[in-house]
């Protein structure tokens, strides 16, 4: 089955966004994928985070789910939708989840995975501060979804640095991680490839890990490079800079196979 991870330079205006994004899935779909997956922060990259409460919606109803409803129909794909503000009024209604929907291709929402991680991280040596919990708040649920590349374990960005959750997504049946992201330019250059490989060869699942790339309203600037990785931390896609996708075929047997020939989490001692 052949992936597509979708690199993205989003902004403060959620029609560009969308507009883009529909470029990409469209054109996707034209390289025959049957699943695409967007970035985190797909259709909104605010000016501020706490922008991100103006533009939330709740689930199932919305400018941007209405969006991914349709074209998922229109192309005939699973779409593995990033990250999106979803509302929080019961806990706080300034602040919000950083939800990714997996909508399948008739338009139905299959799973919501709610970030757990959430990015408070001072690069003193960069001048850089980041507090994704002014503006967010954290999931609590694991989730996983059954697609047709298989079962796929649910990730956002930062969750990428704790291997404790992609051991338990493993633990849930998963084969496959997905890794939204808007990875920053500076630890990117860093991390970004060797911990998708680790995720990837520790739990011999495939990695599917668009990202942001470029610079946006708040200053940001991302890393990009948006990859797919096999089970055995080959790189077998990765894009290039721009508004692009990379792609791949996936095959749901080899994960099985190499589970069985290389039987590292069935030696698991702790």
């Amino acid at each position: 089955m052949r992936v597509a991870a979708i690199q993205m330079n989003s902004g403060a205006d959620v029609a560009s966004n969308l507009r883009s994004a529909d470029d990409l899935l469209r054109s996707a779909a034209e390289d025959s994928c049957k699943l695409a997956v967007l970035p985190e922060n797909f259709a909104l990259m605010p000016e501020r985070g706490r922008d991100k409460a103006k533009f939330a919606e709740a689930p199932g109803v919305g400018t941007v789910q209405t969006f991914l409803f349709d074209a998922s129909r229109r192309y005939g794909l699973w779409i593995v939708a990033g990250s999106m503000p979803l509302i929080s009024p019961e806990i706080d209604a300034e602040r919000v989840y950083g939800a990714c929907l997996v909508v399948d291709d008739n338009g139905d929402t299959q799973a919501i995975y709610r970030k757990i991680h959430l990015f408070d991280v001072d690069l003193v040596d960069k001048q850089e501060s980041y507090r994704e919990s002014r503006s967010m708040y954290p999931g609590e649920d694991i989730v996983t979804v059954d697609t047709p590349c298989g079962r796929i374990g649910l990730t956002i960005c930062y969750d990428l640095r704790f291997p404790e959750l992609y051991r338990q997504l493993v633990d849930a049946g998963a084969t496959v991680f997905t890794v939204p992201a808007a990875f920053t330019a500076t630890t990117g250059k860093a991390h970004w490839h060797t911990l998708l490989r680790a995720r990837a060869i520790e739990n011999l699942a495939y990695v599917i890990a668009p990202g942001q790339y470029g610079e946006h309203p708040d200053r940001r600037a991302t890393y990009g490079h948006s990859l797919i990785v096999d089970p055995w931390g080959r790189i077998l896609a990765e894009a290039a800079d721009g508004d692009c996708f990379a792609a791949a075929d996936i095959d749901t047997d080899l994960v099985a196979r190499l589970r069985s020939e290389f039987p590292a989490l069935a030696n698991r001692r702790l």
